[in-house]
């Protein structure tokens, strides 16, 4: 059976606070993720003084640019340091999106076997060169991306030194909320179909049926971002769910993953004991003599199915009777 890759989005949730997250490692292992990810930046190096904030962030945060906003949210070098521990003690691993050069190798030197490539930095080629070149594994979101980009972040990557057969692509919508019309699963096909490598989708809803049903499709990561509480103040607290829901996700993905099965059609175990009672057999319809001939007017089928198939009814036509039957008996051949 695949298991699919659960990743809880912590991102910046935590309002710059270590324990607050801390807490968010803690929430997320319990709820069944496999994985805790963050969000790594020097604010400086990712959003100039004109950067104004997206719509969403606007409605969350207020009116202001992206720079003082990002200034709050970030962590230094130590507080990774705790977060990575607590990770351990809590037996999830940890996970980062770096959003600017410095970033990346301070996640290096935290010795993440996996780097994330977020949806705005996939027409960053000196990023993409730079994450290329460690050989790590890769998770790339997509949103916003055309396909002939993709392609062009692939190449980048590749060329620059990791294999493909280390990459896995996320479909994801960068609108916080994402509208339900606006998420397209179909294109997770696309994606598989296109580049022929492991698809996932990172879900920005506002409940869990998409991430489920993204798994039902073959999704094999999913990412949803996590939050104590969606009342907290912060840009992304509003388009993420909280533990409880984290943990009905969790359950139904891994229920759906157990239900899949092989793809084959034949009988299951559990099913197999009630063929007999469901299906049904070749009997008398009225009292039948021996030696009688067979036909639709004084035989039927009924359940149970313990006798001759109705599949053998033209077989049976046109026979004789090799006994009498009372209403109901099964005829025998």
């Amino acid at each position: 059976m695949h298991r699919t890759l659960i990743i809880a989005e912590a991102g910046v949730n935590h309002n710059g606070n270590l324990e607050c997250a801390k807490k968010l490692v803690a929430a997320a292992a319990e709820a069944g993720a496999d994985i805790v990810k963050f969000q790594t930046f020097q604010a400086e190096m990712v959003a100039s003084q004109f950067a104004q904030k997206a719509g969403y962030q606007e409605q969350t945060t207020g009116v202001g640019n992206q720079l003082e906003m990002l200034r709050k949210l970030q962590l230094d070098i130590e507080s990774h340091r705790e977060i990575v521990q607590c990770c351990s003690r809590h037996h999830i691993e940890f996970l980062s999106t770096p959003f600017d050069l410095q970033s990346i190798d301070l996640l290096v030197q935290l010795g993440v076997p996996t780097i994330k490539i977020p949806s705005g930095e996939i027409t960053n080629l000196p990023y993409l060169r730079k994450i290329g070149s460690l050989g790590k594994k890769i998770i790339m979101s997509t949103g916003m991306a055309l396909v002939n980009e993709i392609k062009d972040a692939l190449d980048v990557l590749e060329r620059a030194g990791t294999s493909r057969a280390n990459i896995t692509i996320l479909h994801c919508n960068t609108e916080y909320p994402t509208p339900y019309s606006d998420v397209n699963l179909l294109a997770m096909r696309t994606l598989c179909e296109t580049f022929g490598l492991p698809v996932g989708y990172s879900d920005h809803t506002m409940g869990i049926e998409v991430p489920i049903a993204a798994v039902a499709m073959g999704a094999v990561v999913i990412e949803k971002h996590l939050t104590l509480d969606r009342s907290m103040d912060g840009p992304d607290h509003r388009a993420s769910i909280e533990p409880t829901m984290f943990a009905d996700m969790v359950r139904c993905i891994r229920n759906v993953e157990e239900s899949l099965g092989s793809g084959g059609k034949k009988p299951s175990p559990s099913e197999s004991r009630n063929m007999m009672i469901a299906r049904k057999s070749i009997v008398a319809m009225c009292p039948i003599r021996k030696g009688d001939m067979l036909t639709p007017e004084n035989i039927t089928t009924k359940r149970p199915g313990s006798g001759i198939s109705p599949m053998d009814w033209d077989r049976v036509v046109g026979t004789k009777a090799v006994r009498a039957y009372a209403p109901d008996e099964m005829i025998t051949l």
